[in-house]
Parts: structure tokens; sequence; C-alpha cells
């Protein structure tokens, strides 16, 4: 069977380019060293220190276990980007990309069902404890999980280790050119298109609800899983941007128009090792977003932030209502206070004149 490789016709390959594999291999050296012990402090706050669970904590652990699991493969791809050359076989070859999918898909759907958590508790405060129950989410990560795994397989079916140019890659090889729009398309649409479409028109209720109240304490939450969105956006961008590259020259190539090959293989490289930032900017932005719990709160800093940041509006809502509650109760005891002032002035006043009559 003569196999086309999407990224290796004409003799081309993602390592061939000294820069291009230079620079990914310092960013993903980066990555690791900042990305796993990263998620590793993550999922030691909330498993260990965290006082209490809530929804929230427990999608950012899963986000971590995700992106942490990532970090650790890191050190085989610098390894591929140093080397220039696949030394691991051609089942590490499948299952590591198909990891690397994985991971991409989980993030962004965790992100995603956070998203629609939040207008949830921002919109519906009181029903969200019926629609969005403990046991009803870990049943929606139980079943994320599952569909992720199955959208993963073709990054794992299309990859395969073969020489080219007497180099040993570890690339997307395809029978057909519909094997080539399969993958890339089920990439962009499924890993990008419809996740955050739902995380976009989630977001445009939040900040409507938001605009709507008058209490700024709302906003801290939703601006730190503001920032998680916005940066695993702006670092897999790049990835997507090269895919849809990728299925425009394949139409180039069914219809033999000329394409831009040469900047698809260049990019790819360093597309990828910098997506890779995204799993481990999250560690990142918790610290800053908890940085003013540090000084109280030590090594706990971060537990108490997921805490502060997984407190729901329904509960915030209730403790606000509770509070104005108490504020006119204090009002209405002062009114009641003021208006008996004068009775009792007046009871004084005739207590102190019958001793005096009594005396006549």
């Amino acid at each position: 069977m003569n196999t086309t490789s999407a990224t290796t016709s004409g003799n081309e390959t993602i390592v061939d380019s000294t820069a291009s594999t230079t620079m990914g291999a310092l960013i993903l050296g980066l990555v690791f060293l900042l990305g796993l012990p990263g998620n590793i402090f993550v999922m030691w706050s909330i498993l260990a220190r965290a006082r209490k669970q809530n929804i929230t904590t427990l999608l950012i652990l899963n986000l971590a276990i995700a992106d942490g699991s990532l970090m650790a493969l890191t050190p085989f791809f610098i390894i591929y980007l140093v080397l220039k050359t696949w030394m691991f076989g051609n089942v590490m070859c499948k299952v590591l990309f198909y990891l690397c999918l994985l991971n991409m898909y989980a993030s962004i759907y965790l992100i995603t069902i956070m998203s629609l958590y939040r207008v949830l508790a921002i919109r519906w405060p009181h029903k969200v404890r019926i629609v969005t129950g403990q046991k009803t989410v870990m049943r929606a990560l139980g079943v994320m999980w599952v569909l992720v795994m199955v959208a993963s397989i073709p990054a794992m079916i299309y990859r395969k280790k073969t020489e080219v140019s007497t180099r040993l890659v570890c690339d997307s090889f395809h029978d057909t050119k519909k094997d080539v729009m399969i993958q890339y398309m089920l990439e962009l649409v499924i890993g990008f298109c419809i996740p955050y479409s739902i995380i976009v028109i989630s977001y445009i209720g939040i900040l409507r609800r938001i605009q709507q109240t008058r209490f700024g304490r709302r906003v801290r939450s939703e601006k730190l899983i503001l920032a998680i969105v916005v940066t695993f956006c702006v670092f897999w961008l790049p990835y997507h941007v090269i895919n849809m590259v990728q299925v425009r020259d394949t139409c180039c190539a069914l219809l033999s128009k000329p394409s831009s090959r040469n900047y698809k293989v260049a990019g790819s490289t360093v597309a990828a090792a910098f997506a890779f930032i995204s799993s481990c900017a999250n560690p990142v932005l918790y610290f800053f977003a908890g940085k003013s719990y540090i000084r109280r709160e030590g090594m706990e800093f971060m537990a108490r932030l997921f805490e502060r940041t997984g407190l729901d509006s329904a509960t915030r809502k209730s403790r606000q209502n509770s509070q104005n509650s108490r504020d006119k109760e204090n009002e209405a005891n002062s009114v009641m206070l003021k208006e008996k002032e004068p009775d009792s002035t007046t009871d004084s006043s005739s207590n102190q004149v019958k001793p005096v009559k009594n005396g006549k």
C-alpha cells in the first residue's frame, strides 16, 4: 500500500528546519519545568488542602490532571526535536500523539463545562443546584472523558513512524485526500469551533448578567475563568490555523492549484510546541489570582482561592439576601427605638410629677 503523508510530501518533514526544532525544544523545556510541578501543586492543593470540594474545584482538578499528564509526555518530544529523529518505535508514536490530542479535547471541553456552569450559576442561581448537582457533574465528566477518548482515535489511526529523507519521523500519513480532510476537519470543528461557540455564548450571558448587578464581588471568579478561556484560545489558535491551512492545501491539491506547503511544514513544529504552553499557563494564572492569600494562608493559598472561586452565585445571593434582611431588621429596630423615645420621656416626666402632688 502506497501511503502519502500530509506533511512529508516532497521529502519535507517537520524536523528538517533547525530553527523551528530548536525553538520548539526550548518552548517544551520551559513548559515542562513550569507545567509539571505547577499542575501537581494544583492537584495537591485541591485533594489535600481544600476544606470542601465544590463543582468548580472538581472541574479545575480534572483540568490539572489532563494538563499534568501532557506535561509528563513532553520529554519524549524534546528528545525528538533535539535528535531530529523518532527513536521510540511505532507504538509510542501512535500512543503519545493520541494522548496529546486527548488532552486538547479534554481541556477545551472541561473549560466549556466550566463556562456553562458559571452562566447557570449567574443567571439562574436558585435552579443551578437542581440542574448541576455533584452526581450530575460527575456523570457529565465521565461521559466527556469517554467522548474525547473516542474523538482522539483518528490521531492514532493516521499516525505512524516511517523513514523520510533518511530520517525517522512520527507524523500523519493518509491513504487518500479524503482522510486528510477527515482528520483535520474533525480537530478544527470538534476541538475548536463547537466548544468555543458555546463558550462565547456563555460569556456573553455572564457579562450581561454582571452588568445588571451592583455587587462587584461576583466579577472576581468570572475574571479568573475568563482568563483560563482566553489563554487556552490564544495558545491553541496557531495550531488550528495550521489545520485550516492543511485543509486548504488539500482542497488546492484536489483542484490542482498551488498550495502553501512550506508555510505549513515550517510552522507546524512551533505551533504544536506553542499549544503546550496552555497546559502550564493555568497554574501561573492561579498564582497571580491568589497572591493576596499567600501571606495569610501560606502554602494553602491556592486551596483557599479555589474555595472562593467555587463559591457559586446562589450561595452569594443567599448571603446577600441574609445581609439585606439583617440590615432591614436593624433599620426597623432603630426606627422603633426612636419612636419609643418620646413615650419613655413622657412616662419618666409623669413619674417625677406624681410624688410632688402626693407631697401636697
